[in-house]
């Protein structure tokens, strides 16, 4: 075989392995086992990781507006914009009051970051209401146990809260028809879409606990019965002899 021919072959092979070659493994990240996960159920389980991934996709939604409007988080007094993020969500994890917001909190605060005469700092007060709103459906805390739960309809309300956040962002604008804040970009040099696939998983994480919350108790009433029926299968209940019986009387 020619080198030229040789080389060709080769190309081609190595063409070939990447095309075949599998994709690129997305971790999936959990949390390390704790002590309190013994008092939590599967659906328990489900809402809090769905908590910590909404607050990160907070910090993430927060990080991308300050970038795009710096103009907002100059607004804060904060040295920095990480600073200014980080007391936003502070006071989110904190339950803490945001200054600027006169106290306002869940869907207050998001009503007036898009208010026409507001002029605080419309991105913190934005991922500031949702935050709280988040803490205010999991009843002032990150965490469900046994005894706590989320309510199906609260929890749909919630998404639909931030479907509707995410339609004013990419559509309220000011007097002169500029946007109040700058977030998708579609434009001759691009589409930036970021902001509404972090919407949108923060959308979806909700409604699927929404559906989980609303059937819970039938699911655990079909559990209990599913329980019943398959313990003699599985060996899980066993007659007792006779003697044994006696024994234990005596």
């Amino acid at each position: 075989m020619l080198p030229r021919q040789l080389a060709l072959c080769l190309c081609s092979l190595v063409l070939l392995a990447a095309c075949t070659s599998p994709p690129v493994k997305k971790d999936v990240q959990g949390d390390a086992f704790s002590g309190g996960q013994m008092l939590q159920n599967d659906a328990n389980r489900a809402a809090n990781l769905a908590m910590r991934d909404n607050l990160e996709s907070l910090s993430t939604l927060l990080d991308k507006l300050y970038k795009r409007n710096p103009r907002e988080w100059k607004k804060t007094g904060a040295d920095t914009l990480e600073h200014a993020r980080q007391k936003v969500m502070d006071a989110i994890t904190e339950e803490r009051p945001l200054p600027g917001l006169g106290g306002r909190k869940s869907i207050e605060a998001m009503s007036l970051a898009f208010a026409a005469d507001y002029n605080g700092d419309r991105a913190g007060a934005l991922i500031y209401g949702i935050g709280s709103m988040l803490y205010e459906l999991y009843g002032g805390t990150d965490t469900q146990h046994l005894l706590s739960g989320l309510n199906s309809q609260k929890t749909a309300n919630a998404a639909w809260n931030i479907e509707v956040a995410a339609w004013l962002l990419a559509s309220r604008t000011d007097g002169q028809g500029q946007p109040l804040l700058l977030s998708n970009e579609l434009s001759a040099a691009g589409r930036n879409l970021s902001f509404e696939r972090e919407f949108g998983r923060m959308i979806g994480r909700l409604e699927l606990l929404a559906q989980m919350s609303n059937e819970s108790l039938r699911r655990a009433g079909i559990n209990y019965v599913q329980g019943i029926l398959a313990a003699p299968i599985l060996g899980l209940v066993q007659f007792i002899p006779l003697d044994q019986a006696a024994a234990a009387i005596q």
